[in-house]
């Protein structure tokens, strides 16, 4: 894939439908377990309650939503490449503009049934902090911690 075609721009509401319908797939591909919220729930928490405390960026290809990521200087809240385009470098390009944006530590939650989010945060850099329960979903899951080495 060539990934001098895609545009990372904060987010819009314009890509609300779009985003969320990416999310939902991902999420539920990546923990074999359905959304519990509605789609409109889910839209809801988007646009009015992610914006309150995360920077929140979309990744484009041809005006189609294919990656999120909604951060601050201190954590990672979501992080998702659609299915069809993951292990091309997305995901890549948002955790290091997170990573360049933070205060110099990062943390993170992923669910532990996630491997391949798992295996891509301990791959850059990021370090077990817990493990636990901590979610709507009632799947064991994991803090993750980044601390710059600058």
């Amino acid at each position: 894939m060539n990934l001098n075609n895609i545009i990372i721009t904060q987010y819009h509401p314009k890509y609300a439908e779009q985003t969320v319908a990416m999310w939902r797939e991902s999420k539920e591909h990546a923990i074999g377990q359905k959304e519990r919220h509605t789609f409109e729930n889910h839209l809801y928490f988007l646009n009015n309650i992610l914006p309150e405390h995360y920077q929140i960026d979309v990744v484009l290809i041809d005006d189609k939503v294919v990656g999120m990521i909604a951060y601050n200087e201190r954590e990672i809240s979501q992080l998702y490449i659609h299915i069809e385009y993951q292990g091309f470098g997305i995901g890549q390009i948002l955790l290091d503009k997170a990573k360049e944006q933070s205060s110099g530590k990062l943390t993170l939650y992923t669910f532990e049934v996630n491997e391949n989010a798992r295996r891509f945060y301990e791959k850059n850099g990021f370090n077990i902090k817990s493990r636990g329960y901590e979610n709507e979903e009632n799947l064991p899951d994991i803090l993750y911690e980044w601390i710059s080495n600058k």
